[in-house]
């Protein structure tokens, strides 16, 4: 008699078969990765030398406060700077490099976040279950159009993460999708010659409205708080 073969569900954890680690190993080691990106972010926006600077190490390691988990800093601006001092497909090679290394973290972090209880209701969900079927249909086309037009991307890693879609399809359409969105950005660059000034209000509206939603929470909060008694 042949045993069935089960099919995981969505957001099942098969990441300690995969990394060959335990729970607590996996914890340090995750934790270890937002220390290093948290560093990475503190080092970026309180140095004005490494903001202004052209290296490409600078473009390098940028792509990972960039590009982890929703991304906390746009990566448009930084693209379209480089490409003023560099060939556009060197600036595309270099940040695409970084940016498939930080993808293929984001995948197993996230499968990782998705194994504690407090998910397990939302991972269960029928509107989940809905959202997945339709993200199945098309894995690759989603990723890829999400990559490279300018639709938030953040969501389409959960998805992956959630539908347990292989992490080697995803970090290829990764490729696919961002390799020519960075090279056109840098191009936008090396053509069009931005002011920084306009750079920097491009900067800032993008933060702004990637954190409309945080903000807008800790605003009510705050008035909230002001409002009790």
């Amino acid at each position: 008699m042949e045993n069935k073969k089960q099919t995981p569900s969505p957001g099942s954890s098969t990441l300690g078969s995969v990394t060959g680690l335990n729970k607590q190993r996996r914890n340090i080691f995750f934790a270890l990765q937002f220390l290093f990106i948290g560093t990475l972010l503190v080092i970026w926006i309180s140095s004005g030398l490494i903001q202004k600077s052209t290296n490409l190490l600078v473009l390098f390691f940028y792509s990972f406060p960039s590009e982890f988990v929703i991304g906390m800093l746009p990566h448009e601006p930084v693209l379209i700077y480089f490409g003023e001092f560099f060939n556009p497909l060197t600036v595309a090679w270099v940040a695409l490099l970084s940016t498939l290394l930080v993808e293929a973290s984001n995948y197993f972090v996230i499968r990782h976040i998705f194994d504690f209880r407090a998910f397990q209701n939302f991972r269960t969900s029928k509107t989940t279950g809905r959202i997945m079927s339709l993200f199945s249909r098309a894995p690759f086309l989603a990723v890829w159009i999400a990559g490279f037009t300018p639709i938030p991307f953040f969501p389409f890693r959960f998805l992956v993460a959630l539908a347990g879609y292989p992490v080697w399809k995803y970090v290829l359409a990764v490729a696919a999708s961002r390799g020519p969105r960075f090279y056109l950005l840098a191009l936008a660059g090396k053509l069009m010659k931005i002011p920084n000034i306009v750079l920097i209000l491009f900067t800032v509206i993008l933060v702004l409205t990637a954190n409309f939603p945080f903000i807008k929470n800790f605003a009510r909060k705050r008035l909230r708080k002001k409002a009790t008694p």
